[in-house]
């Protein structure tokens, strides 16, 4: 399976297509027989992940498809609808290398056997990584505060060449995108950061998330180029 992400950027003006696009696309990608799993998804610049970074003029789209699809897919209606009121388009086609934990009650990514393209010890170009957490309404603020400290060592982070937050709601369903010049500079930055590391013992010690998931991903292309969150 491959997974696309579609990122796009719009102008003021094409705000409310944008909410409306996230109200009513849900069922035709639902009905996809070609998609496994999809995600429409508000971003933000992750430096706090609460409502006030979402950015209004960025828009993603995530789906899991077979690799024999991506061409048709990349012509879908919905993906037509996004592109009319775009103004940049920039768009991430994946292979999935490992990944822990649940998304929505389900496991969305099939990995690559040993011996395939992507396969987690074969792969020495870029990674995507994908962090995603349902956090437990009780645990908000103590999450919030927690961040800054993390999201600064991540922006500072050697071989870090993109970062946004990413959302399914401007509460709650939170997490982040981020593109790495290899996986050494991506483990470094998760095993090795004292701010990291401290996160990850607090959301254990007392259970921030009442669902998560953390996804590492081969980065087979890159098309297209946006200037995120100016």
């Amino acid at each position: 399976m491959i997974t696309l992400i579609y990122i796009w950027r719009i102008e003021k003006k094409n705000i409310a297509g944008a909410i409306l696009r996230m109200a009513t696309q849900r069922r035709p990608l639902r009905n996809n027989p070609a998609i496994s799993f999809f995600k429409l998804l508000g971003t933000g610049t992750g430096e706090s992940f609460t409502p006030r970074d979402a950015d209004p003029l960025t828009w993603a789209l995530l789906v899991t498809l077979e690799e024999n699809q991506v061409a048709q897919f990349d012509q879908d209606k919905v993906v037509q609808s996004w592109r009319s009121i775009a103004t940049n388009e920039l768009r991430l086609t994946a292979s999935p290398i490992s990944a822990h934990g649940l998304w929505s009650k389900k496991q969305p990514f099939e990995i690559k056997k040993e011996g395939e393209r992507a396969n987690d010890g074969s792969w020495d170009g870029k990674i995507v990584a994908i962090t995603r957490a349902r956090i437990s309404w009780l645990k908000n603020m103590a999450f919030w505060r927690a961040v800054p400290p993390v999201i600064e060592s991540l922006r500072q982070s050697d071989g870090l060449e993109l970062a946004i937050g990413i959302g399914e709601a401007p509460v709650g369903l939170q997490g982040t995108l981020s593109i790495w010049r290899d996986s050494q500079s991506l483990r470094t930055f998760a095993y090795k950061g004292d701010e990291h590391k401290a996160v990850i013992e607090r959301t254990h010690s007392e259970n921030w998330y009442s669902e998560e998931l953390f996804a590492r991903f081969a980065l087979l292309e890159l098309r297209g180029d946006l200037p995120f969150h100016e």
